[in-house]
């Protein structure tokens, strides 16, 4: 089964994608990336079953026939943050001044794609706004996508580093911490959600792995990893434990958490 999935949510993803196989035989076949190449490559053809990328392009895609009718599952809402290293002394980015302030004395500054990534699109205008897009450019360090940006963040050992991606990636990410969102001013809270292709060639088992990721078993284990809820929550479903994840959240921990949790009973 091949899914398509925005880096916010490769997390999630990675989590759950080795249960799915053991307890469904779906093996998983997954692609991340910016949600603008996504979308590129999605209406190029490329093989997807799952489509994981923000709502209102999936409202879009849904509307002209590009995916399943009905078969949306909302994932719930991220915000763009800042990150620097875990060890490095914690600036203040809660306003406009102090965020500037921040990113001027930053040594290298670490974001995804300025172009075609949802995250790193709002950061560019952030910059234009805030009047330094040229003072800071020669330590802009531009990455395909959120995850790449923080892994790099996560490996420079420069003092004064920082980044900005989504909060799922930073929180994904060993070795850097959440610094703050972007302050109110500056504010982005995407919702993302994932839907079944239209042309899935899997398309019963591509519903069902909509369903785990958007469904009360996992609820738990979405806020943890940086997901807000956008609706009230539904009632807890009662034949299985929820799904959790500890400190330091990553693929083992999800999978096995997801086994202990029954998500198949």
């Amino acid at each position: 089964m091949n899914v398509l999935c925005a880096g916010a949510a490769q997390g999630l993803v990675k989590a759950l994608q080795g249960v799915f196989l053991e307890f469904t035989g779906a093996r998983i076949h997954s692609t991340f990336g910016a949600v603008g190449v996504l979308r590129d490559a999605f209406l190029a053809g490329d093989p997807c079953d799952v489509l994981i990328v923000t709502a209102p392009l999936v409202a879009e895609l849904e509307a002209t026939g590009r995916l399943m009718p009905g078969s949306e599952g909302m994932l719930g809402r991220v915000r763009t943050a800042l990150a620097m290293r875990g060890e490095s002394p914690r600036p203040d980015v809660s306003t406009p001044e102090s965020l500037k302030a921040t990113l001027l004395a930053a040594s290298v500054i670490y974001c995804p794609d300025i172009q075609r990534s949802t995250a790193g699109a709002h950061f560019g205008s952030v910059l234009r706004e805030l009047g330094i897009t040229d003072l800071i450019a020669p330590r802009l360090r531009c990455l395909p996508n959120g995850t790449d940006a923080m892994r790099e963040l996560a490996a420079d050992p420069s003092p004064g580093a920082i980044g900005c991606a989504q909060a799922t990636q930073i929180r994904y990410t060993p070795g850097i911490s959440l610094l703050g969102a972007l302050p109110q001013q500056f504010e982005l809270a995407m919702v993302y959600s994932a839907a079944v292709s239209a042309n899935a060639a899997q398309p019963e088992q591509a519903r069902r792995f909509v369903e785990l990721m958007s469904g009360a078993r996992t609820r738990v284990m979405r806020t943890q990893v940086g997901f807000e809820a956008v609706m009230p929550a539904s009632a807890p479903d009662t034949h299985c434990a929820p799904l959790t994840v500890g400190a330091g959240f990553g693929l083992a921990q999800g999978e096995a958490g997801a086994r202990t949790a029954g998500l198949f009973r």
